[in-house]
């Protein structure tokens, strides 16, 4: 019997009203997740990679219970959040934890890190006392590489690679068995992300940590993940192990995605791919396939029926009809450098 996944999300949709309509007519609504259906198993890393405004930060929150689903369901560990009080819903958040993409604006700047830390623990069940609290916020500095002499600095006297491994502690310090990590490398230098990666890597096997890493980037979706989803306009349109993704695509914006990475290795770079326009209105979606009007291969069919995720390989989906497309991978050396230490 399989293992039930640590976080399912069913039919999962998040719509907007952003103006009444007349009398007997609705209004207009942004879907910004519109039926999303998608296993995280436990102790693996799902990436989810798209380019802004694809849906990726609202899918997050909707996992994370912070705002209720328009539709569907989200299912932690096999109960379904929705249906739960705010009491019932407590123990959950516990388990549940996140990183935010701005590690300087997520951190009180009036707070030293002993306190925040700790405050994770100050309003548990129970409570922790000074003294505990000040203890476990030492105990994960150390894990995530800063000395416990930093407890009583604050935020302004740390550089933005400090301040989001702060941020990676405060979220470890309840134990958790879910994180979710919302762009958290792109507001750091580039010497710095890889560093932070490194440490997500490390945290992740250690603890055996259930991870939703959120990213616009490729190159690190293939660093830190498992299994790799691609979403675009609020649905996901190819999802499979990172190393098939990457070594054959088979959704033309997945194709685009791999293009615009940047190469580690010189000489390993491939054509780009430059996609025509920018990404539709989620108020007013294209008929059929939401990518069509931007997709280099689209045919008259692909704007007939919106295509539903279906099998193209061992545990790899695709929402295309264009079956018969051969897509190009990453180059063979960037392949290699990408998914160099990768689990997936």
């Amino acid at each position: 019997m399989s293992e039930t996944p640590m976080i399912r999300t069913v039919d999962l949709a998040q719509h907007f009203p952003i103006r009444k309509g007349l009398p007997g007519r609705p209004g207009a609504v942004v879907r910004a997740i519109d039926g999303v259906s998608i296993d995280i198993p436990r102790r693996q890393v799902v990436g989810l990679v798209g380019e802004s405004g694809s849906g990726k930060s609202t899918f997050g929150r909707a996992v994370m219970a912070l705002d209720p689903p328009t539709s569907g369901r989200v299912e932690f560990d096999g109960t379904d959040l929705s249906q739960l009080s705010r009491a019932a819903l407590a123990p959950y958040r516990r388990r549940m934890q996140m990183v935010f993409q701005d590690p300087f604006s997520s951190l009180n700047p009036r707070m030293s890190v002993a306190e925040t830390l700790g405050m994770p623990l100050r309003f548990r069940e129970g409570g922790a006392g000074r003294s505990e609290r000040r203890d476990r916020a030492a105990e994960m500095l150390e894990m995530v590489g800063l000395p416990r002499s930093y407890l009583d600095r604050f935020p302004h006297e740390f550089s933005g690679g400090q301040r989001q491994r702060i941020g990676i502690a405060r979220a470890l310090m309840t134990s958790p068995d879910f994180l979710m990590a919302d762009e958290v490398v792109s507001a750091l230098d580039v010497s710095v992300q890889a560093q932070v990666l490194n440490l997500f890597a490390r945290l992740q096997r250690e603890m055996e940590l259930t991870m939703l890493f959120i990213t616009h980037d490729l190159a690190v979706v293939g660093h830190v993940s498992d299994i790799v989803a691609v979403m675009y306009l609020g649905r996901i349109v190819e999802i499979a192990p990172t190393r098939a993704l990457f070594s054959g695509p088979r959704h033309p914006y997945t194709e685009a995605l791999l293009s615009a990475a940047p190469s580690p290795v010189p000489g390993g770079a491939r054509k780009r791919i430059i996609l025509e326009g920018d990404v539709p209105s989620p108020v007013n979606p294209p008929s059929g396939c939401p990518f069509r009007t931007r997709c280099p291969y689209a045919i008259a069919a692909c704007a007939e029926d919106r295509p539903a995720l279906a099998a193209v390989g061992p545990d790899h989906r695709s929402a295309c009809i264009r079956t018969d497309l051969d897509l190009m991978p990453a180059t063979g050396r960037r392949t290699e450098a990408a998914l160099e230490g990768s689990p997936g």
